[in-house]
Formats: C-alpha cells, structure tokens, sequence
C-alpha cells in the first residue's frame, strides 16, 4: 500500500528563477540553491525536488501539484506582492477546498489549497 508522496520533482531551465519563485511562495529550502543543479524545498512532510535540465530538452502539459496551505488567500497575496500572476483568484470548490492556480516559472502548474472548514 502506498503510504505517502515522498517528493515531487520538477524540471527547469533556469535555477535561479525556480528558486526565487518558490521560495517567495514559502517553501524553506533544504538543499541546493540558485546555482545548484539540484534543489530540495519542505513540502510538509514531503519535498519538492527542482533539477536543471539542459535547453534542448522541453516537456508539456504533465498535470499539477496541488500544496495544501493554511491560508490560501494569504499565499495568493504574497505570490502577487513577490510579482508574480497568478492563473485564478482564491475560491471555494465544489469539492470542498479553497484554491488558487499559479504557473511557475518554467510552465509546471500548481494549486494551493485548504479543505473548506479547516
């Protein structure tokens, strides 16, 4: 049985710009860096992995990683203050969370959200 989702790990082109992103998301950095070739953030009790890749590879559409936050509005705002656009405004599912989508800045999408009464 599976347990738990030990690491996602994502690909860049430019180290520099994911780890400015993320980090003005709030993720705390565990290893690596801007000038890494490889970097971990906390992601709870999980990671998320960023690992350079050279220009000539390219990647579409894989899905979205969705990051459960305590304040989604709180997290949009601070993605907005730290220049960055966000693909939605917050808002209340039908699925019982509250959301909002944002696109890296090498084209992964993300979603942060709550369980609604939480």
């Amino acid at each position: 049985m599976i347990e738990a989702v030990s690491a996602i790990t994502l690909a860049t082109h430019d180290m520099a710009a994911s780890v400015r992103f993320y980090r003005a998301l709030g993720f705390e950095l565990k290893y690596g860096g801007e000038d890494a070739a490889f970097t971990s953030f906390f992601a709870g009790a999980s990671f998320l992995n960023i690992t350079a890749q050279p220009a000539e590879k390219r990647w579409v559409w894989w899905g979205r990683a969705i990051f459960h936050v305590d304040d989604v509005d709180a997290t949009h705002r601070r993605a907005l203050d730290a220049g960055y656009e966000a693909s939605t405004q917050p808002r209340d599912a039908s699925w019982g969370e509250r959301y909002f989508h944002i696109t890296d800045p090498d084209g992964h999408e993300l979603s942060f959200a709550r369980p609604l009464g939480r």
